[in-house]
């Protein structure tokens, strides 16, 4: 098929388009770059465009004979979204309206959407399963929930057929260490705790040591993104005209602060220094995926089940790129 990724040069993005590409689909990268790299696309395979450009997006459709569309475009920082809501419910809200828009004029009626475990705030009990209350605490949360129920209202009334993959944590990098996280600046923990292995930061700020835990640190599932980008090309096959998939994609394997730094400590041989920090506003205890509706659906299994392969990946992106696709 063809295929049209927004997005495609993000984190996550690039991911799925390497794996597109390899089963045979053709694909184009649609991306503005303000936070994507051009070094993470094929060559030859870039279009440079705003999502809120409609009639743009539908061109391309055209042009290119869009079979299919996956979105990954979208800000995707908690702390920023409410700092600067407007600039999400711009983006994300607005900027998928635009896309929906554009691919209903030009008749391109199926769609994969990066989603998140965001968009269930903070539930009452573990593992997630996808009949859970949406309830989400911050404006990306909710960006990504109005997409669901915009995605589900088109599907209804335009005969879309959609997957929303509700991610829990992105982490790791291609085994081969030429894809990988960069992001300005970096929020997520595993690429922190190698910056500090790197000598980059000085050393490494636990946000509260006494959260109702093993260990006192927050719980988190860390799902490979090479895991991510396979279950994207499950869900694409997957889809047709009126199709209505909602999927948690995580390994179910719950993984503390405290863990990921000891597995960055014998990945890495570095003794990776910590200081204990206040807790930061609306971090929940624990967040660990029921991704069993996944694996059923989509045939779907996470390859990395244990947090050190997880790490070693990205490890090796990290050292061979201390500066990112800069260098």
């Amino acid at each position: 098929m063809n295929i049209l990724v927004t997005g495609g040069a993000g984190y996550v993005g690039s991911h799925a388009a390497r794996w597109l590409a390899r089963a045979g689909h053709e694909i184009w990268i649609y991306d503005n770059l303000s936070r994507g790299h051009r070094e993470a696309v094929p060559a030859g395979r870039l279009i440079e465009g705003e999502l809120a450009d409609t009639a743009k997006l539908a061109g391309v459709m055209v042009a290119r004979q869009i079979d299919a569309v996956m979105h990954f475009a979208a800000y995707a920082l908690v702390g920023e979204s409410v700092a600067d809501p407007a600039m999400y419910y711009r983006n994300n809200v607005l900027g998928s309206l635009s896309l929906l828009e554009a691919m209903r004029a030009s008749g391109v009626r199926r769609i994969v959407f990066s989603s998140t475990t965001a968009t269930y705030g903070e539930p009452e009990k573990m593992p997630i399963r996808e009949d859970f209350p949406q309830r989400p605490i911050n404006p990306y949360g909710f960006s990504k929930l109005v997409v669901e129920h915009a995605l589900a209202d088109y599907a209804a009334a335009y005969g879309f057929g959609y997957a929303a993959l509700r991610y829990f944590n992105a982490a790791g990098a291609t085994p081969d260490g030429d894809l990988g996280e960069d992001h300005d600046p970096e929020s997520h923990l595993i690429p922190i705790v190698l910056q500090v292995a790197l000598g980059q930061r000085e050393k490494l700020t636990i946000f509260g040591d006494d959260y109702p835990t093993p260990d006192g640190t927050c719980i988190r599932d860390y799902v490979h993104v090479d895991d991510l980008a396979s279950a994207h090309l499950a869900a694409l096959d997957r889809l047709h005209e009126g199709v209505a998939l909602k999927l948690n994609l995580g390994t179910g394997r719950g993984t503390s602060v405290r863990q990921v730094i000891d597995a960055c400590r014998r990945v890495t041989g570095h003794a990776i220094p910590v200081e204990i920090g206040q807790r930061r506003p609306g971090d929940p205890p624990e967040l660990v995926a029921d991704s069993s509706l996944a694996r059923e659906t989509l045939g779907w299994k996470p390859k990395y089940t244990q947090i050190e392969p997880i790490v070693d990946t990205a490890w090796r992106w990290h050292k061979s790129h201390p500066r990112g696709y800069a260098g």
